[in-house]
């Protein structure tokens, strides 16, 4: 069985600009063309398989604009980068102008050394989409304004936040039924046949380009979702779905680009079903969040097949840094949590030193931070561990813990196992602030008889344990507070 991918999620004007600070170099940014054999080097962290450069599309003058005019994005930009120059705003990778490489990062040329480059490392490429909505200076808004949701002179009169007139059309903010509208973004119409068409044949030559794409806010484009949001302004629903629609399209032309969608109000099998491979599961990040491994526990019983296409992470880029969200140690359990489930695991360029400065998308330079020498290499030693071990190509099993009468600090342990044909594994987590004892049955039924040997791939530590007691009652474990850890599960040499 091929597991999912594991994703390595990279802000790329951040790293590029870092990459050239630490090169000596003058200037912001450096062109994909002209990076050293390191710099790529570094990307391919522990068992990754893909890269998302996140942000390579040329970027909206329009759209800087509005964001160097906004006190509210202004002290975020403050907040991260105290020494802020305007220079260091490049303008929002969401509010996108064209799709068309970013001639600051060599332009088409400097997407396809980048290609070859993660390809020669064994490394996919996956770039971005943003469905929802384009930038004011976009060329479809003179050109095609039937592509979006329109309104009259009264809408923008009455709402000048909500509506926008451009070329003498009045047009809808793009927006999140939940939020304001965004202020710099125009909103497209998912029921205009004319814009599935256009959509199709954009993502068509981004698929020219790399091995997957990840849709934002993929959601927002659901016909009920849609429907819901803007009413009687996007006219009438159309029979077939937005994404079916378009990707059946694309796939005429991709059949193996893989399709990952920002998704959220749980919302993520119905996405599953409308085609796409993976989805964000962050129901589990909430919930990791939050230290609740009963939550935890629950959220894991879910379908099989539903969990393999969920993307797990502990950040993003629109997420708090994890080193500033979870304490030290819960991010560790956490860490091992993500690392060890089905799905497709997405790992964010910086976690894994525990920077702790969550960088707004508007800005191309971060602050300078030391590394956290000791969270790395305990990152690192997870990573290579999992991918070492071949364990996320085997059969996953979430297994139930027993405690005492007088004792239930087993409800804070967490655990499951892989196997293949060739191995087994054991996965166990305390994912409580406080010490923890567990009764851990484990699920294979030729165990007894002999005696079975347990090696943490974190320390080498091992033990030996007869087979008849980790079956019945279960290999016991004592946990300090956040501790976790995997074995490997083998006969015991004589």
């Amino acid at each position: 069985m091929n597991a999912p991918p594991v994703v390595h999620e990279v802000n790329t004007l951040v790293w590029l600009n870092d990459v050239k600070r630490r090169l000596g170099g003058d200037g912001a940014y450096l062109d994909l063309r002209d990076l050293p054999k390191e710099a790529w080097d570094e990307l391919a962290v522990p068992g990754a398989d893909v890269v998302w450069l996140m942000g390579v599309w040329e970027r909206s003058p329009a759209g800087r604009s509005i964001a160097l005019t906004d006190p509210g994005l202004l002290d975020s930009f403050r907040t991260a980068l105290p020494d802020l120059a305007d220079d260091d705003i490049a303008g929002s990778p969401y509010c996108v102008r064209r799709y068309v490489a970013d001639e600051r990062l060599g332009g088409r040329d400097g997407l396809a050394v980048a290609r070859a480059e993660l390809d020669r490392r064994g490394l996919g490429l996956y770039l971005d989409y943003v469905p929802n909505h384009v930038a004011p200076d976009h060329p479809w808004l003179p050109d095609h304004p039937d592509y979006f949701v329109r309104g009259d002179q009264a809408d923008h009169d009455r709402d000048p936040a909500a509506y926008i007139a451009l070329g003498g059309h009045v047009y809808a903010r793009g927006r999140d039924p939940f939020f304001p509208p965004w202020p710099d973004v125009v909103q497209l119409n998912a029921f205009a046949p004319q814009l599935r068409a256009a959509t199709a044949e954009v993502l068509s030559d981004i698929g020219d380009q790399c091995d997957g794409v990840r849709c934002d806010m993929a959601m927002l484009m659901m016909n009920d979702v849609f429907a819901r949001t803007w009413g009687t302004r996007a006219g009438t629903p159309p029979p077939d779905d937005f994404w079916p629609a378009v990707l059946t399209e694309v796939r005429g032309r991709h059949p193996h680009m893989t399709f990952m969608a920002e998704a959220y109000w749980d919302l993520e099998f119905q996405l599953q079903g409308q085609g796409f491979d993976f989805c964000y599961d962050k129901r589990l990040y909430d919930r990791l969040a939050a230290g609740e491994p009963g939550a935890v526990r629950d959220h894991l019983r879910a379908d099989l097949d539903y969990q393999r296409r969920l993307v797990r992470f502990l950040e993003n880029h629109d997420e708090p840094r994890a080193a500033a969200t979870f304490g030290q140690e819960q991010e560790r359990a956490a860490a091992v949590v993500v690392a060890t489930l089905p799905g497709a695991p997405l790992w964010h360029e910086g976690q894994l030193d525990g920077r702790r400065v969550r960088v707004p998308v508007f800005l191309g330079r971060r602050p300078d931070e030391p590394p956290d020498v000791d969270l790395r290499t305990y990152h690192t030693r997870l990573l290579a561990a999992v991918r070492d071990s071949g364990m996320r190509t085997g059969d996953w099993r979430l297994l139930e813990t027993t405690g005492w009468p007088d004792n239930r600090s087993n409800l804070g342990v967490l655990a499951w196992t892989w196997a293949t044909g060739r191995s087994r594994h054991l996965v166990v987590v305390n994912f409580t602030a406080a010490p923890a004892q567990a009764r851990v049955p484990l699920p294979w039924g030729d165990l007894g008889g002999r005696t079975w040997r347990l090696r943490s791939l974190m320390t080498d530590v091992t033990y030996d344990r007869a087979g008849d007691e980790l079956m019945e009652p279960g290999l016991y474990v004592a946990l300090d507070e956040w501790a976790a850890d995997i074995f490997a599960v083998g006969p015991a040499e004589p």
